[in-house]
C-alpha cells in the first residue's frame, strides 16, 4: 500500500532576503527525497508602534503561517534572522501563540530543525540557532543538526555549524549564499525529509 506524500514545514522570518534564500535551499533539500513535498510559511513582522499591522495576506512570497501548518505537517524547519543572538520578534511572537498545540501535544515527536542569517560573522548564529530550538523542545520536537559527515562544514567561510544551516549576509546583506552554505542548507532539508520517512515508516 502506497503511503500519502509527507509535508514538511519550512517556516521562517526574513526582513532583507538571506533567511528567506536559506528557506528555499532548504525546501529544495526537502523536494530531493521521494515522497517528501515542503510548504513554505512565514510570519509577519511586529512593531513597537501599536497601531501598526501587516496585511492579512503578504504582498510578495508565501502565505503566513497558521497553527494548522504546524499540526499537518510531518516535520518542520524554522529559520529567522539573528537579533542579538536571539531569534527575531516576529518568530518569537508567532511561537508564544502555539500555546494550544503544546496543550494538546500535537508536535510531539516531529522532526524539526533550525537555521538563521546574520549581518556580522561572529553576530550569534550559534546562540540563535539554540534559540529557535527551546520552544521546540518544550513542545516535544524531535531536533536535528548537521552531522561533520558534511564535509563543507569543515570548508565553510560564510556560516554552517552542527546546530543547524546559517549565513553571513553582511551589514546591508549584500554576501551571497556561496557553494557551501547552498550545500549544507539542502543536505539539512534532505535530512529532515529523511528522517521524517523512516519515522513515518516505523508508524
Amino acid at each position: 500500500m502506497s503511503r500519502s506524500a509527507l509535508t514538511l514545514l519550512v517556516l521562517y522570518y526574513s526582513r532583507h532576503g538571506s533567511t528567506r534564500a536559506l528557506a528555499e535551499l532548504i525546501a529544495q533539500g526537502v523536494e530531493s527525497v521521494p515522497g517528501c513535498d515542503a510548504r513554505l510559511r512565514t510570519v509577519p513582522a511586529v512593531s513597537t508602534v501599536t497601531e501598526a499591522r501587516e496585511p492579512d495576506i503578504p504582498d510578495s512570497g508565501p502565505p503566513y503561517a497558521e497553527l494548522a501548518d504546524l499540526q499537518q505537517c510531518d516535520g518542520l524547519a524554522l529559520g529567522s534572522p539573528t537579533r542579538f543572538g536571539n531569534m527575531a520578534s516576529a518568530m518569537k511572537y508567532f511561537w508564544d501563540g502555539t500555546s494550544s498545540l503544546w496543550l494538546s501535544g500535537a508536535l510531539a515527536g516531529k522532526p524539526a530543525c533550525v537555521f538563521t542569517s546574520t549581518g556580522s560573522l561572529h553576530g550569534g548564529q550559534e546562540t540563535t540557532l539554540q534559540s529557535m530550538m527551546l520552544p521546540l523542545m518544550h513542545h516535544g520536537m524531535l531536533l536535528l543538526g548537521l552531522p561533520y559527515t558534511q564535509a563543507e562544514l569543515m570548508t565553510t567561510r560564510s556560516g554552517g555549524s552542527p546546530y543547524g544551516a546559517s549565513h553571513w549576509s553582511g551589514v546591508n546583506g549584500n554576501n551571497q549564499l556561496d557553494q557551501d552554505t547552498r550545500t549544507l542548507a539542502m543536505a539539512l532539508g534532505r535530512r529532515l525529509a529523511e528522517t521524517a520517512s523512516r519515522l513515518q515508516d516505523r508508524r
